[in-house]
């Protein structure tokens, strides 16, 4: 039904994202790490249920239909696609799809061997394709350390992490990965401890 917003980002937190178009405030949820600031254009997926509508943004249409292909895969709802998409790149996931390798799939908090092996065997030959195709995604600058730790806190917290564990789990990252380390490298490194 809506292809896009483009309008102005209003608030960000975790996986919720507020864009303001025209007067209008649309929530989205989004992948942990998906960067907005200021006029953005977010590529939106509805989804209607009997109790809400959900409206689901991203930051290029790469990303979308990706989500829209991991919808395809049997067992697998908007929350799990999120899920996956916060925890892996996309190239990351294309990969692990090919490759089979459910080891990285599994690294996502809540994907066990039963859905990784069920987003395998459903995406093997799209995602091969998906491979091919030319990402649109522009890398943004790296923020500073701190906000970089705050900002993965904030989003483990907002995908049910307690305080400590977030807290803990970003920490060890950092310690891993160094200072100059993104906010969705630590993300990454995080969910996979």
């Amino acid at each position: 039904m809506y292809e896009y917003l483009d309008g102005t980002v209003v608030a960000r937190a975790g996986t919720r994202l507020i864009v303001e178009v025209h007067g209008i405030g649309y929530e989205l949820a989004t992948p942990l790490g998906a960067r907005y600031e200021g006029k953005a254009r977010v590529w939106t997926h509805l989804v209607v249920r009997e109790d809400a509508h959900l409206l689901y943004g991203f930051p290029e249409r790469d990303a979308r239909d990706l989500f829209r292909l991991l919808l395809t895969v049997r067992g697998v709802g908007p929350t799990s696609a999120l899920a996956v998409m916060s925890g892996l790149g996309r190239d990351e996931l294309l990969d692990a799809v090919i490759r089979e390798d459910h080891t990285t799939l599994m690294k996502v908090k809540g994907i066990g061997r039963k859905t990784s092996e069920q987003i395998v065997l459903d995406l093997r030959e799209k995602a091969a394709k998906a491979r091919g195709a030319s990402s649109s995604s522009t890398v943004a600058p790296a923020p500073p350390a701190s906000q970089a730790e705050d900002d993965a806190v904030a989003a483990l917290l907002s995908i049910g992490y307690g305080e400590k564990e977030a807290r803990k789990s970003v920490d060890k990252a950092r310690a891993r990965l160094g200072a100059a380390a993104s906010m969705e490298e630590l993300l990454r490194a995080a969910l996979a401890s």
